[in-house]
Protein backbone atom coordinates (compact mmCIF):
# COMPACT_ATOMS: atom_id res chain seq x y z
CA UNK A 1 0.00 0.00 0.00
CA UNK A 2 1.67 3.85 -0.66
CA UNK A 3 2.32 5.52 2.15
CA UNK A 4 0.69 8.31 3.20
CA UNK A 5 3.90 10.85 2.03
CA UNK A 6 3.27 9.29 -1.25
CA UNK A 7 -0.64 9.83 -1.34
CA UNK A 8 -0.22 13.62 -0.36
CA UNK A 9 2.49 14.23 -2.92
CA UNK A 10 0.66 12.49 -5.07
CA UNK A 11 -2.90 14.74 -4.85
CA UNK A 12 -0.30 17.74 -4.77
CA UNK A 13 1.10 16.61 -8.48
CA UNK A 14 -2.32 15.61 -9.83
CA UNK A 15 -3.74 19.53 -8.71
CA UNK A 16 -0.94 20.80 -10.10
CA UNK A 17 -0.95 18.98 -13.62
CA UNK A 18 -5.19 18.80 -13.60
CA UNK A 19 -5.76 22.63 -12.73
CA UNK A 20 -3.01 24.95 -11.56
CA UNK A 21 -0.72 24.65 -15.08
CA UNK A 22 -3.21 22.55 -17.37
CA UNK A 23 -2.91 24.94 -19.60
CA UNK A 24 0.55 25.72 -19.64
CA UNK A 25 1.56 21.93 -20.25
CA UNK A 26 -0.53 21.63 -23.14
CA UNK A 27 0.90 24.47 -24.83
CA UNK A 28 4.72 23.58 -23.69
CA UNK A 29 4.21 19.78 -24.80
CA UNK A 30 2.83 21.27 -28.57
CA UNK A 31 4.40 23.11 -30.95
CA UNK A 32 2.76 26.42 -30.01
CA UNK A 33 5.64 28.94 -29.52
CA UNK A 34 6.81 29.10 -25.90
CA UNK A 35 9.75 31.20 -24.58
CA UNK A 36 12.52 31.87 -21.95
CA UNK A 37 12.36 29.46 -19.37
CA UNK A 38 9.60 27.33 -20.88
CA UNK A 39 12.16 27.08 -24.03
CA UNK A 40 14.50 25.50 -22.22
CA UNK A 41 12.33 22.76 -20.37
CA UNK A 42 10.46 22.07 -24.19
CA UNK A 43 14.21 21.48 -25.74
CA UNK A 44 15.19 18.98 -22.04
CA UNK A 45 12.14 17.14 -22.05
CA UNK A 46 12.20 16.53 -25.90
CA UNK A 47 15.99 15.67 -25.63
CA UNK A 48 14.84 13.06 -22.69
CA UNK A 49 12.22 11.58 -24.41
CA UNK A 50 14.64 11.18 -27.23
CA UNK A 51 16.75 9.44 -24.90
CA UNK A 52 14.02 6.62 -23.45
CA UNK A 53 12.79 6.07 -27.30
CA UNK A 54 16.62 5.61 -28.22
CA UNK A 55 16.92 2.45 -25.89
CA UNK A 56 13.80 1.09 -26.57
CA UNK A 57 13.76 -1.07 -30.15
CA UNK A 58 13.31 0.65 -32.97
CA UNK A 59 10.99 -2.28 -33.89
CA UNK A 60 7.97 -2.63 -31.24
CA UNK A 61 5.24 -4.87 -32.89
CA UNK A 62 3.98 -7.63 -30.86
CA UNK A 63 5.48 -5.22 -27.78
CA UNK A 64 3.65 -3.96 -24.89
CA UNK A 65 4.62 -0.99 -23.01
CA UNK A 66 2.99 1.09 -20.01
CA UNK A 67 3.16 4.49 -20.22
CA UNK A 68 3.30 5.53 -16.02
CA UNK A 69 2.97 9.12 -16.36
CA UNK A 70 1.93 9.99 -20.02
CA UNK A 71 0.86 13.17 -19.35
CA UNK A 72 -0.26 14.87 -23.01
CA UNK A 73 0.78 11.44 -24.60
CA UNK A 74 4.00 11.98 -26.82
CA UNK A 75 5.91 9.43 -25.99
CA UNK A 76 3.10 6.90 -26.00
CA UNK A 77 2.31 8.55 -29.59
CA UNK A 78 5.76 7.64 -30.53
CA UNK A 79 5.88 4.22 -28.97
CA UNK A 80 2.37 3.33 -31.04
CA UNK A 81 3.72 4.78 -34.65
CA UNK A 82 7.27 1.76 -33.66
CA UNK A 83 4.14 -0.25 -33.53
CA UNK A 84 3.94 -0.85 -29.66
CA UNK A 85 0.68 -1.87 -27.54
CA UNK A 86 0.66 1.14 -25.46
CA UNK A 87 -1.22 1.69 -22.15
CA UNK A 88 -1.06 5.33 -21.29
CA UNK A 89 -2.11 6.54 -17.25
CA UNK A 90 -1.67 9.80 -15.87
CA UNK A 91 -3.32 11.03 -12.70
CA UNK A 92 -4.54 14.29 -14.70
CA UNK A 93 -7.75 14.14 -16.41
CA UNK A 94 -7.47 17.07 -18.37
CA UNK A 95 -4.22 16.00 -19.81
CA UNK A 96 -5.27 12.39 -20.89
CA UNK A 97 -7.97 14.26 -22.64
CA UNK A 98 -5.39 16.52 -24.32
CA UNK A 99 -3.89 13.11 -25.10
CA UNK A 100 -6.84 11.30 -26.72
CA UNK A 101 -7.26 14.58 -29.16
CA UNK A 102 -3.63 14.09 -30.52
CA UNK A 103 -3.52 10.26 -31.31
CA UNK A 104 -4.61 9.72 -35.21
CA UNK A 105 -7.04 7.54 -36.66
CA UNK A 106 -4.47 4.95 -38.26
CA UNK A 107 -2.85 4.69 -34.29
CA UNK A 108 -6.33 4.58 -32.46
CA UNK A 109 -6.31 1.08 -31.76
CA UNK A 110 -2.85 0.88 -30.33
CA UNK A 111 -3.16 3.33 -27.39
CA UNK A 112 -5.03 3.30 -24.53
CA UNK A 113 -5.54 6.34 -22.04
CA UNK A 114 -6.54 6.10 -18.58
CA UNK A 115 -6.58 8.49 -15.79
CA UNK A 116 -5.57 7.28 -12.48
CA UNK A 117 -2.47 6.37 -10.09
CA UNK A 118 0.33 4.88 -12.41
CA UNK A 119 0.82 2.21 -9.33
CA UNK A 120 -2.91 0.91 -9.58
CA UNK A 121 -3.98 -2.55 -10.69
CA UNK A 122 -6.02 -1.37 -13.56
CA UNK A 123 -3.96 -1.02 -16.47
CA UNK A 124 -4.45 -2.94 -18.95
CA UNK A 125 -1.85 -5.77 -19.95
CA UNK A 126 -1.50 -8.96 -21.91
CA UNK A 127 -2.07 -10.98 -18.93
CA UNK A 128 1.62 -12.76 -19.45
CA UNK A 129 2.85 -11.95 -16.30
CA UNK A 130 5.91 -13.82 -14.50
CA UNK A 131 4.16 -12.48 -11.09
CA UNK A 132 0.42 -13.34 -10.49
CA UNK A 133 -0.99 -10.86 -8.23
CA UNK A 134 1.50 -7.90 -8.86
CA UNK A 135 -0.56 -6.37 -11.80
CA UNK A 136 -0.90 -6.20 -15.16
CA UNK A 137 1.82 -7.16 -17.44
CA UNK A 138 3.91 -5.50 -19.94
CA UNK A 139 6.93 -5.86 -21.81
CA UNK A 140 8.25 -2.59 -21.24
CA UNK A 141 7.72 0.26 -18.63
CA UNK A 142 8.18 4.27 -19.28
CA UNK A 143 8.21 6.53 -16.69
CA UNK A 144 9.47 9.86 -17.19
CA UNK A 145 9.63 12.79 -15.10
CA UNK A 146 6.90 11.31 -12.77
CA UNK A 147 9.13 10.21 -10.14
CA UNK A 148 10.92 12.96 -9.53
CA UNK A 149 8.17 14.62 -7.06
CA UNK A 150 8.91 12.19 -4.60
CA UNK A 151 11.38 11.14 -1.77
CA UNK A 152 13.72 8.83 -1.48
CA UNK A 153 11.62 5.97 -0.38
CA UNK A 154 8.69 6.77 -1.87
CA UNK A 155 10.58 6.80 -4.83
CA UNK A 156 12.04 3.33 -4.55
CA UNK A 157 8.25 2.20 -3.84
CA UNK A 158 7.30 3.77 -7.35
CA UNK A 159 10.23 1.96 -9.04
CA UNK A 160 9.62 -1.19 -7.27
CA UNK A 161 5.84 -1.00 -8.42
CA UNK A 162 6.31 -0.24 -11.53
CA UNK A 163 9.10 -2.96 -12.41
CA UNK A 164 6.64 -5.52 -10.88
CA UNK A 165 4.36 -4.48 -14.07
CA UNK A 166 7.36 -4.88 -16.55
CA UNK A 167 9.08 -8.14 -17.86
CA UNK A 168 12.30 -6.89 -20.00
CA UNK A 169 13.21 -3.19 -19.30
CA UNK A 170 12.39 -0.28 -16.66
CA UNK A 171 13.18 3.08 -17.70
CA UNK A 172 12.22 5.68 -15.62
CA UNK A 173 13.86 9.47 -14.68
CA UNK A 174 14.65 11.08 -11.30
CA UNK A 175 15.93 14.91 -10.31
CA UNK A 176 19.88 14.14 -9.79
CA UNK A 177 21.23 16.03 -6.43
CA UNK A 178 23.84 18.75 -8.29
CA UNK A 179 24.44 22.00 -7.23
CA UNK A 180 23.41 23.43 -10.67
CA UNK A 181 19.32 21.60 -10.08
CA UNK A 182 19.29 23.77 -6.38
CA UNK A 183 19.95 26.32 -7.52
CA UNK A 184 17.59 26.59 -10.10
CA UNK A 185 15.08 25.52 -7.51
CA UNK A 186 16.06 28.26 -5.51
CA UNK A 187 15.33 30.88 -7.82
CA UNK A 188 12.25 29.16 -9.35
CA UNK A 189 10.74 30.35 -5.85
CA UNK A 190 10.26 33.85 -7.41
CA UNK A 191 7.90 32.84 -10.53
CA UNK A 192 4.42 33.04 -10.79
CA UNK A 193 2.77 30.53 -9.02
CA UNK A 194 1.20 28.66 -12.22
CA UNK A 195 4.99 28.39 -13.43
CA UNK A 196 5.53 26.23 -10.36
CA UNK A 197 5.78 22.70 -10.35
CA UNK A 198 5.02 20.49 -7.21
CA UNK A 199 8.45 20.42 -5.29
CA UNK A 200 11.23 18.18 -6.99
CA UNK A 201 12.73 16.06 -4.68
CA UNK A 202 17.12 15.60 -5.65
CA UNK A 203 18.12 12.40 -5.08
CA UNK A 204 21.81 11.19 -5.29
CA UNK A 205 22.65 9.00 -8.08
CA UNK A 206 24.90 6.63 -6.01
CA UNK A 207 22.10 6.66 -3.14
CA UNK A 208 19.65 5.79 -5.66
CA UNK A 209 21.31 3.09 -6.80
CA UNK A 210 22.55 1.80 -3.24
CA UNK A 211 18.59 1.91 -2.32
CA UNK A 212 17.80 0.00 -6.01
CA UNK A 213 20.51 -2.60 -5.13
CA UNK A 214 19.22 -3.21 -1.84
CA UNK A 215 15.74 -3.05 -2.30
CA UNK A 216 14.07 -6.92 -2.14
CA UNK A 217 11.57 -6.17 -4.45
CA UNK A 218 14.02 -5.48 -6.85
CA UNK A 219 15.93 -8.28 -6.89
CA UNK A 220 15.64 -9.89 -10.21
CA UNK A 221 16.25 -6.21 -11.89
CA UNK A 222 20.02 -4.88 -12.94
CA UNK A 223 20.88 -1.15 -13.37
CA UNK A 224 21.78 -0.26 -16.91
CA UNK A 225 22.29 3.01 -18.75
CA UNK A 226 21.78 6.13 -17.18
CA UNK A 227 22.26 9.85 -18.97
CA UNK A 228 21.56 13.32 -17.68
CA UNK A 229 20.16 15.58 -19.79
CA UNK A 230 20.72 19.47 -18.96
CA UNK A 231 18.71 21.84 -20.41
CA UNK A 232 18.75 26.02 -18.79
CA UNK A 233 15.57 25.01 -16.25
CA UNK A 234 15.27 21.39 -17.21
CA UNK A 235 17.44 18.61 -14.86
CA UNK A 236 16.55 15.16 -15.19
CA UNK A 237 18.41 12.03 -15.38
CA UNK A 238 17.10 8.93 -17.22
CA UNK A 239 17.90 5.23 -15.99
CA UNK A 240 17.73 1.64 -17.01
CA UNK A 241 16.37 -1.26 -15.22
CA UNK A 242 16.68 -4.81 -16.57
CA UNK A 243 15.60 -8.28 -16.21
CA UNK A 244 17.99 -10.91 -15.21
Amino acid sequence: MPSPSYQERRSQVEAYFDRTAAETWKRLTSDAPVSGIRATVRAGRDEMRATLLGWLPADLAGKTLLDAGCGTGMLALEAARRGAQVHAVDLSPTLVENARERVPAELADRIVFSVGDMLAPGQQGDGRGDHPGEGASFDYVVSMDSVIHYERDDALGVIAGLAGRARERLLFTFAPRTLLLSLMHGVGQFFPRSDRSPAIVPVAERRLRRGIEGEPALARWRIGRTRLVQRGFYTSQAMELTAS
